[in-house]
Order: C-alpha cells, then sequence, then structure tokens
C-alpha cells in the first residue's frame, strides 16, 4: 500500500462505493451504475489499442500469473464496484495450464485476446498515472550515530474497523483504530508518535539515516535496507494510524507559489532536507503514518508484496482504487510519458529528454490512499535511486483501458460482444 504526495489530479467522487451489483447498458456505452458519477465503459477491439502489436505481452503475462497463483491458493478476488466480475476474472486463470510457464510475447498477446474485451475506462475528468517505486537505503536493525530514525512495526493495539466493529459516530473514513480499556478511539497520529508515544514497546524493525528519507519510505510503502554485513533487509505495509493522507506537496506548492508539476519527488526531498524546521513542521501534518513488517524469502528481482498479495513486476503492476478495481484485472495504458534513462526502461530512450510514447499492458495489483477514481493508476517502477528518479517524473494523462473477462463483457455487450 501506498502514499503518495506528488500524486495529483485524483477523482474526489469515490468516497462512498459499496460493491456493484449490476450494469446498466445505454447503446454502445456500459455506464457502471455504482461507479463514480461520469464514469462510463465504452468497448474497443485489441486493434484499436494503439502499440498493442508491438507491446511486449509476455512480461504482462508473467505478472498476471502471479495473481492467478494467489486466486488459486486464497480464491477469487472481491468484484469491486466497477463489476469486473472476480470469480470469472480467476477462471480465465485456467487457460494457462496449458501455456509454457515463460510463454513469448505472441502466446501472451493470443491468451488476452482469447479471453478478454477491451472496455475504456472514461471519467469526466480523463484517465491520469503517476509512478512510485521501492526505495533502497542504508541501515541497520539496532539504532547508532549514523542510522538513529526508526522504522515501527504494528502495535498491538491497533484494530482494524469493519462495519461491524466501528464505533457509533466514528469516522467513517477510519480503517484503523486504538484499543483501550474504555473502547476504541482514533490511534496515535504522525506528531504524536514522533514525539514518543510508541516509545520503549519494542516496535523498532529497522533505522534509517534521514527523517526525511523514513517519510519517504512511508509515502511508497515498502523500502529495501542495505545492511552492514551485506544483507538486505525487506520491508512493506503492514497498517498505519488511519488518519486522513495529506499531500505535503500541495502544501509547499500553494505555499512557494508555484506550478504543480515543477514539484518532482526529487524537488520535495531537496526543500526538506534544506529546510529542516519548516520541513518537519510539514512532514507532521500529514497525520497519517505507515507501520511495517519484515518480508524474507522474496524473489530479488521483484517489488515487494503489495496489496494483491503479490510480488510486483516493475513496469507492469498497477496500483489502482481499490474500492472500483478488482485486484488481477489488466489494464492498458495509453498515452505519453517522459522519456529518461532509469528503472526498467519503461520510458527510457537515452539522456535526450523530451516525451515518447507509452502503450503498456499493466496488471492491477497494488493500491494507495492518493490513487482516487476509476481511471486513475499508480506506475511501479521498480526499486533503487533510478526508479525513483523516473517515478517522480511522472503525472500524465493517459487512456485507461480494462481487459474484462469475455464472460462477462458477453452479459454486458449486444448479442455478446462485439
Amino acid at each position: 500500500m501506498t502514499e503518495r504526495p506528488w500524486s495529483g489530479g485524483a477523482l474526489a467522487a469515490a468516497a462512498a462505493i459499496v460493491i456493484l451489483l449490476s450494469l446498466v447498458l445505454f447503446g454502445p456505452i456500459i455506464v457502471a451504475t455504482m461507479a463514480p458519477p461520469g464514469t462510463r465503459f465504452t468497448p474497443r477491439t485489441f486493434d484499436d489499442l494503439a502499440g498493442w502489436r508491438d507491446d511486449r505481452q509476455g512480461e504482462a503475462l508473467l505478472a498476471f500469473r502471479r495473481s492467478c497463483e494467489r486466486f488459486g491458493k486464497y480464491g477469487a478476488p472481491k468484484t469491486r464496484a466497477l463489476g469486473i466480475d472476480g470469480a470469472a476474472l480467476a477462471e480465465t486463470c485456467a487457460a494457462l495450464a496449458a501455456l509454457p510457464a515463460e510463454a513469448d510475447d505472441g502466446t501472451a498477446r493470443a491468451f488476452f485476446e482469447a479471453h478478454f474485451q477491451p472496455l475504456e475506462i472514461e471519467t469526466d475528468g480523463g484517465g491520469f498515472v503517476t509512478g512510485y517505486f521501492e526505495p533502497e537505503l542504508a541501515g541497520s536493525r539496532t539504532p547508532d550515530a549514523r542510522f538513529p530514525v526508526p522504522l515501527l512495526g504494528r502495535p498491538d493495539d491497533l484494530v482494524d474497523i469493519r462495519d461491524d466493529n466501528r464505533p457509533e459516530g466514528f469516522d467513517p473514513a477510519f480503517a484503523f483504530a486504538r484499543r483501550t480499556e474504555s473502547g476504541l478511539t482514533q490511534y496515535f497520529d504522525r506528531p504524536a508518535i514522533e514525539d514518543g508515544a510508541l516509545a520503549g514497546r519494542g516496535l523498532e524493525l529497522a533505522y534509517v539515516a534521514d527523517p526525511v528519507d523514513a517519510f519517504f519510505v512511508h509515502v511508497q510503502g515498502s523500502v529495501r535496507i542495505r545492511l552492514d554485513d551485506g544483507e538486505t533487509m525487506r520491508l512493506t505495509y503492514a497498517a498505519k494510524t488511519g488518519h486522513p493522507y495529506t499531500s505535503i506537496a500541495r502544501i509547499l506548492v500553494a505555499d512557494l507559489g508555484i506550478r504543480p508539476e515543477e514539484m518532482t519527488a526529487d524537488k520535495l526531498a531537496l526543500w526538506l532536507k534544506s529546510n529542516r524546521e519548516a520541513g518537519r513542521a510539514l512532514m507532521r501534518r500529514n497525520r497519517s503514518y505507515i507501520f511495517f513488517r519484515e518480508m524474507t524469502g522474496l524473489d530479488p528481482a521483484l517489488g515487494p508484496i503489495a496489496a494483491a498479495g503479490v510480488q510486483i513486476t516493475a513496469g507492469r503492476s498497477l496500483a489502482v482504487d481499490r474500492t472500483l478495481h478488482t485486484f488481477g484485472t489488466p489494464i492498458y495504458l495509453e498515452g505519453e510519458l517522459p522519456a529518461l534513462s532509469g528503472g526498467d526502461g519503461i520510458a527510457a530512450s537515452g539522456t535526450g529528454g523530451g516525451m515518447r510514447p507509452f502503450r503498456r499492458l499493466m496488471i492491477a495489483q497494488d493500491t494507495g490512499s492518493a490513487i482516487v477514481g476509476a481511471a486513475r493508476g499508480d506506475i511501479f517502477f521498480g526499486s533503487g535511486a533510478a526508479a525513483g528518479e523516473a517515478a517522480g517524473l511522472v503525472r500524465h494523462p493517459v487512456r485507461f483501458t480494462a481487459l474484462v473477462p469475455r464472460a462477462v463483457a458477453a452479459r454486458l455487450l449486444p448479442e455478446g460482444g462485439q
């Protein structure tokens, strides 16, 4: 799970979404009745998808296969408000048994074309993507002068809030609370925790050098920590306090009077480190605080285990609004992103700068507090500094097309589809 303060362009209409039980069809456009106002599904053909024949769908199939393995162990994903049936999505996984473990692009392309129908998701605000990554920092399991800033594990008095245990009058936006002798209450927020509210409870998992770096680990939701003994420790999201996420980048943009597109992640970090007292005060305005867990036995070539329960893939895993999208859904993105070196080469074209086409099949496998809306996505760029540089520059419009299982599309489209 991720929180990214420079993730602008989110739609605010998805505040109270319930699971979609039906879709209403009006002519050639499908309207998801429980989706945010202005959300429309329009059928497309694969030939309509710009760059479809040139994409490396074999990579996307590997990511999709990981979701299928998850479905096989734990059951079909929950159907979310856009109505992409989780059971039907899981059923498409059965056809993977006939394919090689690492299918070539042509075989993968044929699989997606045989089992899915492209439906463009259109919204009044248009499609929009940002980028995120897994930071990599030096650190230690014990504090010292070099590494004084802790990353904490989940406290034992932090309680998941659901409809059946939500106290009367408790803010419906809170998904976590603190257990006390007198009942459930709001958990300590970032300022309280930084001031020692959880001190002495043995929650420290690791220590890093700089509070700004620690803040960005919270924003990204995971980290690789290089220890002095040469080992790499991996932490991923476990829970959070439940307080609403506040974008400090938007606050700083307003305070400095600059254009939002000028505030990249690197520039934000530089300002915070160059203005220590003001930076600390600004970071504390984001009351949300993230707790972590250590993960072992992970594939070092892949990203962290994300909200969908699978290790995510650089350039193929997409964070989406989990109230709307069913995890595991393939989503095709069409647009232009900055041309740069780094990451997995998602938008790499040397060092010439400018923009280049971005046309790529992604798999919905993660989510984030700032990722709100039916046509809103966050591209996972990988791990380390190069991935972070690439991810921090992405805030761009895209066409957002979901690949819906044909068994679902047949119930929605006239005469069973196109």
